[in-house]
């Protein structure tokens, strides 16, 4: 079965929807506002500046996505994309489509000349720990720390 990797686009809105619900409660045990993340998915579809959403297709039928966003980096004169937002349909897991969305956006974050690819992971998520070591990653020597509000 083949697989196609694209931009999100506007139809894909209610899909990402479903399946950043879906990656919340797996991977946090959290339920999200859907009119919130509607909203926010939404604004990054309209405004690539915001974030670019990028899906697997297999046979018509999304798959996974995974969300990218970008940071300035003064000390190296460069962009890092963060990768977010990153989740596969339950039934299509340990099919490669992870990696698949993951070299597609190396290559294009190469074409785009960033200068490397970041992500944070839960601490006790051991099977996304190690898929990203498959691909290639390390775990970086900083620890993240947040301040968030409601």
């Amino acid at each position: 079965m083949s697989l196609t990797i694209r931009p999100a686009a506007a139809g894909d809105l209610a899909r990402i929807v479903l399946f950043n619900l879906a990656l919340a409660r797996e991977s946090e045990g959290r339920e999200l506002d859907r009119s919130t993340l509607a909203r926010g998915v939404e604004a990054a579809l309209k405004d690539p500046s915001l974030g670019r959403y990028f899906v697997a297709e297999r046979e018509g039928e999304t798959v996974g996505q995974l969300l990218v966003t970008s940071e300035w980096s003064d000390w190296r004169n460069g962009a890092i994309w963060w990768i977010q937002s990153v989740y596969v349909s339950k039934r299509f897991r340990r099919e490669g489509i992870y990696a698949r969305l993951h070299a597609y956006v190396r290559d294009l974050a190469r074409q785009e000349k960033a200068i490397g690819l970041r992500l944070y992971v839960e601490k006790d998520n051991e099977p996304a720990r190690s898929a990203y070591r498959a691909l290639g990653m390390r775990e970086s020597d900083y620890r993240l720390y947040e301040e968030m509000w409601s």
